[in-house]
């Protein structure tokens, strides 16, 4: 009868190095390990929990009369805030259920909009989450523009799902949407300062996402040119 015990380091019915190695937060562009998730699916996901938070506020007090506990939350906005919260966390969990990793801007919003958010419900003050686009696009744009400055391209975290660029493409793209996000800023500044809530809740939705829209489309000529080849056309194109 052999006791013989398997040594350590070794394993039974696989390699030592057999299993995948795990990534929190996703992998940068282009990089081996990195799952490309579909583009309406990560829009939907990145998107979607700023369309509950403009429905929420809109229909607060229909969607009180029917969740009685959110009526104890407050206005309309702090049911949408609290709205928000649940679909920006329940977006960060389908997003790590289909690729075992989070996206790390989405992440980073999340985790200011779960803070700023909680601040807002628990002191019953609109400010805090009138300031978080503030704060967010500020944060974005140091971290696009400062990644430059160590040669770091931050912006293909976001984008390398839905295409690929080559290395010069994506700092310049950083580049102008570094200071895209830094103007955005500034706007969010100028509207809840000078406006009603009702009308900055409409401005982030039919006026930052149609700005948005219109400056992504004012990238496609450098987009065009600094494309790389899908996988299967470069394996074509070598054989």
């Amino acid at each position: 009868m052999n006791d013989s015990k398997p040594t350590e380091g070794t394993t039974t019915g696989r390699a030592p190095h057999a299993e995948e190695e795990l990534h929190i937060i996703e992998p940068g562009p282009n990089e081996p390990g990195r799952k490309r998730m579909n583009p309406l699916l990560k829009m939907v996901l990145e998107l979607g929990p700023l369309l509950v938070f403009f429905f929420a506020n809109s229909r607060g007090a229909w969607i009180a009369e029917r969740v009685p506990f959110l009526a104890d939350i407050g206005g309309p906005i702090f049911v949408g805030t609290a709205c928000f919260m649940i679909a920006t966390a329940l977006a960060l969990s389908v997003s790590w259920i289909l690729t075992r990793t989070l996206p790390i801007m989405p992440l980073l919003s999340g985790v200011i909009v779960l803070v700023f958010g909680a601040l807002t419900l628990w002191l019953q003050d609109e400010t805090f989450i009138k300031v978080k686009p503030t704060i967010i696009n500020t944060m974005f744009g140091v971290i696009l523009l400062g990644g430059l400055l160590f040669k770091k391209s931050f912006l293909g975290y976001v984008f390398d799902s839905a295409f690929r660029l080559d290395v010069e493409g994506w700092r310049i793209l950083t580049l102008r949407w570094g200071l895209f996000f830094l103007a955005m800023a500034v706007v969010n500044e100028v509207i809840w300062r000078n406006f009603s809530t009702d009308f900055w809740i409409a401005f982030k939705v039919w006026g930052n996402m149609p700005l948005s829209i219109v400056f992504t489309l004012m990238q496609l000529p450098l987009m065009q040119r600094h494309a790389l080849p899908e996988e299967g056309e470069e394996a074509t194109k070598q054989t």
